[in-house]
């Protein structure tokens, strides 16, 4: 059973008495104002304010309000199953297949993809721009130990970095290699201000490449990096957020929640910071 908005508040501030920190649970925003409330776990969808554009169109038709929890892909998954969250978007795929097929998660739904960007230092000691795929570019990092930036944090993007250096039969260690444990937006500007690599999605490049003259983006465009997203829900329909997240997921998928993918950041940054699911579907696997 989800637990309810109250609930978690309750829940954290007596964890944040007892440990001194505050759970991952808490509503890092609240888009709308209806009665009834769903909870969501994403990244950045939800940093990048493409949840809030898809919500605002979601709640007035539904008397609804969203709770955004910013969480990445694996501790979303991890809220999702522990019925913290009524649903998730994601882009974990080996593991949401297993969340649907162990029973706890239900209606995966493709919603859209953008792409890795390896970017870095125009000096590119690492060599990366010599590479002609992704794996070499990691290879070509580790051999000249260039500074990189993981975000150790399991999160997509976390995983999908660690597979890219399996792919290249590669455990990375060394001063070079350095967690930073934090979110996208954040590993970027460690990266940038220290002269760094990182792995970034290009939704976020997109909305924050201003703030960032010391990067260039160095590699891109091997189909490994294209990253889908969807979304899954709790399994119980008799929980009202769940039953909100079903209806959601469904407003996501259709022509119009489609269209607000499509053309998010068009207007403010000149070019689309996700593509939809019909492209995505394309390297859905």
């Amino acid at each position: 059973m989800k637990y309810t908005a109250l609930t978690i508040a309750l829940l954290t501030s007596a964890a944040a008495l007892v440990s001194g920190t505050v759970s991952a649970a808490e509503c890092k925003a609240v888009f709308g104002d209806g009665k009834q409330e769903f909870i969501l776990a994403t990244g950045s969808p939800g940093e990048l304010g493409l949840l809030e554009a898809l919500a605002d169109a979601f709640n007035p038709a539904h008397d609804s309000r969203m709770c955004w929890v910013k969480a990445g892909s694996g501790k979303s998954l991890s809220l999702l199953k522990d019925g913290q969250v009524d649903m998730v978007m994601v882009h974990a795929p080996a593991a949401e297949k297993q969340a649907v097929k162990d029973g706890w998660a239900a209606q995966r739904t493709l919603i859209g993809s953008n792409e890795f960007y390896l970017v870095g230092p125009a000096a590119d000691q690492g060599q990366v721009q010599q590479a002609k795929s992704v794996a070499e570019a990691y290879a070509n990092i580790a051999a000249n130990q260039a500074l990189f930036y993981t975000r150790a944090d399991n999160s997509g993007t976390h995983k999908k970095e660690l597979s890219i250096w399996q792919s290249a039969d590669i455990k990375p260690v060394g001063d070079w290699y350095q967690p930073t444990n934090d979110f996208m937006r954040a590993s970027l500007k460690k990266a940038d201000a220290n002269g760094g690599y990182f792995m970034t999605d290009s939704s976020t490049w997109v909305a924050t490449r201003k703030e960032l003259p010391n990067l260039t983006i160095l590699f891109k465009g091997d189909p490994v990096l294209i990253n889908t997203y969807h979304a899954l829900r709790a399994s119980d329909l008799n929980d009202q957020g769940v039953s909100l997240s079903q209806a959601f997921i469904e407003f996501v998928a259709s022509d119009k929640g489609q269209q607000i993918i499509t053309d998010y950041g068009v207007a403010e940054h000149g070019q689309a910071m996700y593509d939809n699911a019909v492209v995505a579907a394309k390297y859905d696997h």
